[in-house]
């Protein structure tokens, strides 16, 4: 691919991406999970940073026609493999000057991936609660899947890593006294004993895909959602918390930190009970479930599996 030195994707950042997967039935048909809720995904980005709107239907069949010309690389059913789709589009016409591209290409990517962890589900990671950086300001662009937002995660995701926390959590940038999201992927609390399912609501957060299809799954198994502000202190009160996206689906967290000045000073806030490694029943069921329907075990009652047209 030839791009201009000019473009406004190297200067300014104007880009933005998605991420689905597509799976292999039983009867070896091969379905796209949810695909119209990327598109509208997207076109909200490209509204953020003034690019033209990537429609529906001409999304839909660029999924299909990638789809079909690399059917050969979807996993087979019974593997718990999927084909992961990165569907693009970034500003190619040269612009020196803060302004729009006069020009954009829209690419997709897709390549044959596993289980995120092996067996599906991971033992429950420790969170970090990150304090010395924020990923998006309030009125920023924390609520569109734009390419320079990952960036601003960079080194804060690998200073966490480093210290063992294998997952950041961040906090609101104004105030610091409410959850945000993790890293790359949204927050769940569950409390089971109210069954109630709460998520964050605010317009920093990138609105997943995921968490939107377990939101459904959570009242079809007979749970309240809450999508609304959630304080730091609220924490302790949740039995099990997940961290949910594309890549994952679904991620037990163990436990959340807030370091300290010394080792002695930090917060540990543990969910899930005494033993750190179990799994939450909630958080299994919900992974079941969802992965049932992506791969057609379970019925889907919703539409939101569609059909590529592999002739």
């Amino acid at each position: 691919m030839n791009l201009h030195i000019g473009a406004t994707v190297l200067h300014y950042g104007q880009a933005c991406f998605e991420g689905l997967k597509a799976f292999t039935h039983e009867d070896n048909e091969v379905y796209c999970f949810r695909p119209e809720e990327n598109a509208a995904r997207m076109q909200s980005s490209c509204r953020r940073i003034m690019m033209p709107e990537v429609s529906t239907d001409m999304f839909i069949n660029a999924v299909q026609t990638v789809v079909k010309d690399n059917i050969e690389y979807v996993p087979p059913y019974g593997s718990n493999g999927a084909l992961y789709i990165r569907p693009l589009l970034f500003g190619s016409g040269p612009r020196i000057g803060l302004q729009p591209a006069d020009e954009y290409t829209f690419v997709i990517m897709v390549l044959p991936v596993g289980d995120y962890y092996a067996g599906g589900l991971s033992k429950p990671v420790d969170a970090l609660i990150i304090k010395d950086y924020d990923r998006a300001a309030p009125q920023g662009v924390g609520a569109v899947k734009v390419a320079g937002n990952y960036a601003a995660d960079l080194l804060p995701n690998q200073l966490s890593k480093k210290k063992g926390y294998p997952i950041g959590l961040y906090l609101d940038a104004k105030t610091q006294e409410y959850i945000e999201e993790f890293s790359t992927s949204n927050f769940v609390g569950i409390d089971n004993t109210n069954k109630k399912y709460v998520t964050p609501y605010s317009p920093s957060v990138l609105p997943s895909i995921t968490n939107k299809s377990l939101m459904q799954v959570a009242k079809d198994f007979g749970f309240t959602v809450e999508e609304r502000n959630v304080k730091v202190s609220e924490l302790e009160d949740f039995d099990e918390v997940l961290a949910v996206g594309t890549a994952v689906v679904v991620t037990p967290v163990g436990s959340a930190t807030i370091l300290g000045a010394g080792d002695d000073d930090d917060t540990v806030m543990n969910f899930g009970g005494d033993n750190h490694d179990d799994i939450g029943e909630t958080t299994k069921q919900f992974y079941s479930k969802i992965r049932a329907i992506q791969n057609g075990v379970d019925e889907d009652t919703h539409g939101w599996n569609m059909k590529i047209h592999n002739d």
